[in-house]
């Protein structure tokens, strides 16, 4: 099988330097340099208080000062807890687990069972396949999800043959093609007996069949 070397480009420390030095300096790091100047100049022997632009009644706040002002906010936050066992275990709630991504799948009609997939619909002649996507996810009852997809090819695909019962001469499998797409706008609360959970990868496994599983599991990344 050939392979396709990826190169993973380097700047050597020449070069990083130059461009320090010749990069612009921000309004912070300005500010400190001339606040250095000015306790330099307060320092010397001939230093004169009234050549000074700033009024002795303003007291004067240093670049430093701010820093450091900065610096103890930071020691003093305190982030919300990102676990919430209330919240965890509600399997429809986008809230749940937020330090894990989480993967949507939805209960949906497949010939006389309903079967938890990820959201699907069929194609219709006029339609790219990345508008199927987008009309499978608005499709959801109550969702009212918003997302942005991050392609328009698909990342994987799942074929499978149909029922002999279901097949015709035109047509005796399915494909199943997956776009990948990120979550914009969760929508209002959804009730207690909504079609859809949202799921780590971990816990797919207990509601999507063997075969299928293997197959999203090449593209879903570890969650």
């Amino acid at each position: 099988m050939p392979t396709c070397p990826t190169p993973v480009l380097q700047k050597k420390p020449v070069t990083l330097q130059m461009e320090l030095e010749k990069s612009l300096l921000s309004d912070h790091e300005l500010r400190l340099l001339e606040d250095a100047e000015r306790m330099s100049r307060k320092q010397a022997d001939d230093y004169d208080s009234d050549e000074e632009d700033d009024s002795r009644d303003q007291d004067i706040v240093l670049a430093q000062d701010l820093e450091d002002s900065w610096e103890q906010k930071l020691k003093d936050f305190q982030p919300a807890p990102r676990v919430r066992a209330d919240v965890d275990e509600d399997l429809t709630s986008v809230e749940r687990c937020l330090a894990d991504s989480l993967v949507l799948l939805a209960e949906q009609q497949v010939g006389s069972r309903k079967l938890w997939l990820l959201p699907q619909t069929q194609w219709q002649e006029g339609e790219t396949l990345r508008q199927t996507a987008e009309r499978a996810l608005a499709s959801l009852p109550a969702a009212g999800f918003k997302a942005t997809f991050l392609s328009n090819a698909p990342c994987g695909v799942y074929k499978y043959k149909l029922p002999k019962a279901a097949r015709t001469e035109s047509s005796v499998g399915t494909k199943v093609f997956f776009f990948k797409a990120i979550l914009s706008d969760s929508g209002p609360p959804a009730a207690l007996n909504s079609p859809f959970v949202w799921l780590k990868k971990s816990e797919l496994q207990r509601y999507l069949k063997p075969a299928y599983m293997m197959k999203v599991d090449r593209f879903i990344l570890d969650l």
